[in-house]
């Protein structure tokens, strides 16, 4: 009987302990109770093949140990139809992804091959009308502000909460 294939990896930026406090707060309040199975996260490749898990970890640690921590500006609000994110900037967060996505074309599904649009979900899987409400709500009150990004977290899918499998800190110029 063969082995089943290894559980899809998602790869995401980790952010400092206030802005992840902050961003999991407005996806408890917002996001639909019966489907909040995750921590707010910045999600920079979907569907990594699990196979290649080793060289892929190995690849993120020599990343991170040259990566310096990255001031994430959340500049705004952006309607996803059925839901609202928070839209995140930062020119280096977008070349890392880009170094990343050339080390691994071979690999990467059609989702992945596209250009990073880094945001926090606050709200999905919504009502279109609920999800206009809660994007004017936040637009009334919305301030930019700069978060951290400290490292970066590998995943595993197995369908429901994803299974951590390698917490990698930004260490560069520390």
């Amino acid at each position: 009987m063969p082995l089943p294939d290894p559980a899809p990896l998602i790869l995401t930026l980790t952010l400092d302990a206030e802005s992840q406090a902050y961003f999991n707060g407005l996806r408890r309040r917002h996001f639909p109770p019966k489907i909040n199975h995750l921590a707010a996260h910045v999600t920079l490749f979907h569907h990594l093949p699990g196979a290649d898990e080793a060289p892929i970890t190995a690849r993120l640690a020599e990343v991170c140990r040259a990566q310096a921590p990255l001031a994430v500006q959340a500049t705004g609000l952006r309607s996803l139809g059925r839901g609202v994110a928070i839209v995140l900037e930062n020119a280096e967060l977008r070349a890392l992804h880009r170094r990343l996505q050339t080390a691994w074309a071979a690999r990467l599904t059609p989702q992945d091959q596209q250009q990073l649009q880094p945001h926090v979900t606050v709200q999905n899987k919504v009502e279109p009308a609920v999800a206009r409400q809660l994007l004017t709500n936040l637009q009334a009150d919305f301030q930019s502000f700069t978060a951290t990004g400290t490292g970066l977290a590998l995943w595993a899918y197995r369908g429901g909460p994803w299974e951590p499998r390698a917490r990698l800190p930004f260490a560069g110029g520390v």
